[in-house]
Protein backbone atom coordinates (compact mmCIF):
# COMPACT_ATOMS: atom_id res chain seq x y z
CA UNK A 1 0.00 0.00 0.00
CA UNK A 2 1.47 3.31 -1.08
CA UNK A 3 0.70 6.35 1.04
CA UNK A 4 1.50 8.95 -1.66
CA UNK A 5 -0.91 8.55 -4.58
CA UNK A 6 0.09 11.52 -6.78
CA UNK A 7 1.38 15.09 -6.54
CA UNK A 8 -0.96 18.05 -6.89
CA UNK A 9 0.24 20.42 -9.61
CA UNK A 10 -1.92 23.54 -9.67
CA UNK A 11 -1.12 27.23 -9.89
CA UNK A 12 -1.72 27.77 -6.18
CA UNK A 13 0.45 24.85 -5.01
CA UNK A 14 3.20 25.73 -7.52
CA UNK A 15 3.30 29.30 -6.19
CA UNK A 16 3.50 28.01 -2.60
CA UNK A 17 6.35 25.72 -3.66
CA UNK A 18 8.32 28.63 -5.08
CA UNK A 19 7.69 31.04 -2.20
CA UNK A 20 7.25 28.91 0.95
CA UNK A 21 8.71 25.47 0.04
CA UNK A 22 5.24 23.86 0.36
CA UNK A 23 4.19 20.96 -1.89
CA UNK A 24 0.84 19.17 -2.23
CA UNK A 25 0.05 15.47 -2.56
CA UNK A 26 -3.03 13.30 -2.82
CA UNK A 27 -2.55 10.67 -0.12
CA UNK A 28 -4.28 7.57 1.21
CA UNK A 29 -7.43 8.41 3.20
CA UNK A 30 -6.32 6.42 6.24
CA UNK A 31 -2.77 7.85 6.45
CA UNK A 32 -1.88 10.12 9.35
CA UNK A 33 0.60 13.02 9.41
CA UNK A 34 3.51 10.95 10.72
CA UNK A 35 3.09 8.31 7.99
CA UNK A 36 2.85 11.03 5.32
CA UNK A 37 5.99 12.74 6.65
CA UNK A 38 7.97 9.48 6.61
CA UNK A 39 6.75 8.56 3.11
CA UNK A 40 7.68 11.94 1.57
CA UNK A 41 11.08 11.97 3.29
CA UNK A 42 11.81 8.44 2.01
CA UNK A 43 10.56 9.12 -1.53
CA UNK A 44 12.26 12.48 -2.14
CA UNK A 45 15.14 12.59 0.36
CA UNK A 46 14.14 15.89 1.96
CA UNK A 47 13.51 17.03 5.54
CA UNK A 48 9.86 17.83 6.34
CA UNK A 49 9.13 20.72 8.71
CA UNK A 50 5.30 20.64 8.76
CA UNK A 51 2.42 18.56 7.40
CA UNK A 52 -1.13 19.87 6.92
CA UNK A 53 -3.90 17.49 5.87
CA UNK A 54 -7.47 17.99 4.72
CA UNK A 55 -10.28 15.73 3.56
CA UNK A 56 -11.76 17.03 0.31
CA UNK A 57 -15.47 16.34 0.00
CA UNK A 58 -17.04 15.07 -3.22
CA UNK A 59 -18.65 17.65 -5.49
CA UNK A 60 -22.17 16.92 -6.68
CA UNK A 61 -23.75 18.25 -9.85
CA UNK A 62 -27.14 17.97 -11.52
CA UNK A 63 -27.70 18.45 -15.24
CA UNK A 64 -31.09 18.75 -16.89
CA UNK A 65 -31.15 17.14 -20.34
CA UNK A 66 -33.77 16.11 -22.88
CA UNK A 67 -33.77 12.57 -21.53
CA UNK A 68 -34.18 13.70 -17.93
CA UNK A 69 -32.16 14.74 -14.93
CA UNK A 70 -28.60 13.39 -14.63
CA UNK A 71 -26.78 13.58 -11.30
CA UNK A 72 -23.04 13.07 -10.88
CA UNK A 73 -20.47 13.14 -8.11
CA UNK A 74 -16.68 13.32 -7.95
CA UNK A 75 -14.58 11.17 -5.64
CA UNK A 76 -13.57 12.26 -2.15
CA UNK A 77 -9.85 12.26 -1.37
CA UNK A 78 -7.33 13.33 1.26
CA UNK A 79 -4.87 16.11 0.46
CA UNK A 80 -1.59 16.77 2.27
CA UNK A 81 0.49 19.94 2.03
CA UNK A 82 4.04 19.42 3.29
CA UNK A 83 6.62 22.10 4.01
CA UNK A 84 10.25 21.15 3.41
CA UNK A 85 13.26 22.65 5.16
CA UNK A 86 14.66 25.93 3.84
CA UNK A 87 17.03 25.37 0.92
CA UNK A 88 15.59 22.01 -0.15
CA UNK A 89 13.19 21.40 -3.04
CA UNK A 90 11.12 18.56 -4.48
CA UNK A 91 11.35 17.91 -8.21
CA UNK A 92 8.26 15.92 -9.24
CA UNK A 93 9.35 15.21 -12.79
CA UNK A 94 12.58 13.38 -11.89
CA UNK A 95 11.35 11.41 -8.87
CA UNK A 96 7.87 10.17 -9.82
Amino acid sequence: MSIIIKPIITEKITKQGELDNRYGFVVDKKANKIQIKNAVEAAFGVTIVAVNTMNVRPDRSVKYTKSGMISAKTNAYKKAVVQVQEGETIDFYNNI
